[in-house]
């Protein structure tokens, strides 16, 4: 058993998706990673594996035929822009059925026992992407074909997918806005890109109530994402006692990074995946996989997935643990949160 390893889903085919000169999404982001990876204090930690790739009719369960179709054609051709901020290259068909299939391989190995914790090094991207369009850099939607894929391969009844990116995630939200096998939980930066992500909305028919979202106004750090996880996230986590969970990991919410305008640490960073981990271990689910998704400042973001894997193996430093401690006992809300947990509380007992 390995437990105290974090598994890491890492393959050079995703430094071969290239949307293009300029792109902030850019093959730097993952370079950048896998050099951090490198350092002597994650080598002892991490246990690298490739990913396999996903088959059509697998990514079927969150896209359409016609959509999955049009992404296999652009397989071989230099630059196709599929929107105004999306464009895949000659191998990015095969990058996104990897990304794809990498969540699928991190589930098997967490279902079999072996890791509580995995890290899936993907690009593209997932979250913004619908059933039948890309958007905002994504192809297919890793997670929430992740979520997919523990219900109807691994037995998962309740999946939790917990979203921190910058950017509310559309596509993870439309996929299960009317299914309450899965419950989304969203923080993001609004109003901003995509649009979507408002309090009120929180799923439809039999999935009314698992959705769940916290817009945040630029500015909010390390604090105010504490708050947001011990007051909202974990009561109603424990509630509705997720079999796995799924993170869709943004590290574009730091402090420094272009594209945003939150303020997270590096601690910050640490303190939420050291509170979801021990959500899941409360919760009794079968483990925790993150998903990368955005995160474009090459700093923030290495040193983002540096310390959610130092903070999930327990190898935090004295400081870092000292800030964890003070976060974990934030108690304050603010209008924001205020406003998400009146709404919440009309579906969760607990709040």
């Amino acid at each position: 058993m390995q437990k105290m390893s974090s598994l890491i889903i890492k393959d050079q085919i995703f430094l071969k998706h290239d949307p293009g000169f300029g792109h902030p999404e850019s093959q730097e982001r993952l370079r950048a990673i896998y050099h951090r990876l490198q350092k002597g204090d994650l080598e002892s930690l991490i246990v690298e594996k490739r990913p396999r790739r996903a088959s059509k009719e697998e990514i079927a369960w969150n896209h359409t035929p016609g959509y999955i179709d049009r992404i296999e054609r652009t397989a071989g051709v230099d630059h196709f822009q599929l929107d105004p901020d999306t464009a895949t290259s000659a191998d990015s068909w095969d990058a996104a059925c990897f990304a794809v299939g990498a969540g699928f391989e991190a589930l098997d190995h967490i279902y079999s026992g072996q890791f509580d914790t995995a890290f899936a090094l993907i690009r593209p991207p997932g979250h913004h992407a619908e059933k039948d369009h890309a958007m905002g850099f994504c192809l297919f939607n890793n997670v929430a074909l992740a979520a997919h894929y523990a219900i109807e391969r691994l037995g998962a009844e309740r999946v939790l997918i917990v979203d921190w990116d910058l950017h509310h995630g559309n596509g993870t939200q439309h996929s299960f806005y009317d299914d309450n096998r899965v419950l989304y939980f969203s923080t993001h930066q609004y109003p901003y890109y995509p649009g979507t992500g408002a309090a009120m909305e929180t799923g439809s028919g039999k999935g009314k109530g698992f959705t769940v979202n916290v817009p945040l106004s630029p500015g909010a750090g390390d604090r105010e994402y504490a708050s947001v996880f011990n007051l909202l996230l974990r009561p109603v986590a424990l509630e509705f006692k997720p079999d796995v969970m799924l993170v869709s990991a943004g590290f574009d919410i730091y402090k420094d990074d272009p594209l945003g305008g939150m303020k997270v640490t590096e601690a910050g960073f640490a303190y939420l995946a050291q509170a979801l981990h021990e959500m899941t271990a409360l919760c009794r689910a079968r483990g925790l996989l993150f998903c990368l998704e955005g995160g474009y400042n090459l700093t923030g973001l290495s040193e983002g997935v540096a310390e959610v894997i130092k903070s999930c193996s327990g190898k935090l430093d004295e400081d870092e643990k000292e800030i964890c401690e003070i976060l974990k006992g934030v108690d304050k809300t603010f209008k924001e949160l205020d406003y998400a947990i009146d709404i919440q509380k009309g579906f969760w007992k607990d709040l």
